[in-house]
């Protein structure tokens, strides 16, 4: 664990002693699990990367013809050995 410095204004700092203060543990303790459940809440917040326009086939029916274009492209590869 490595030590850093951090500024409140006032009224956060003692809300915060207030309920470090409750919970029976530290300031310390209580910053730290605020900063886990931020950084929890961050990273669950973003949205899930999307593959859709990763790549461009140069056909503009691949939406009305998406399982025929599918199905002979898994029998081109099935007589290819893959």
């Amino acid at each position: 664990m490595k030590r850093t410095t951090i500024f409140a204004d006032e009224e956060t700092l003692s809300a915060l002693q207030s309920l470090a203060k409750e919970e029976g543990v530290s300031l310390a303790e209580i910053i730290r699990q605020a900063l886990e459940a931020f950084l929890t809440q961050r990273r669950s917040s973003r949205p899930p990367l999307s593959i859709v326009g990763i790549g461009r086939s140069g056909r503009d029916d691949v939406a009305e013809r998406a399982e025929e274009l599918l199905l002979r492209a898994m029998r081109s590869s099935e007589g290819s050995g893959r």
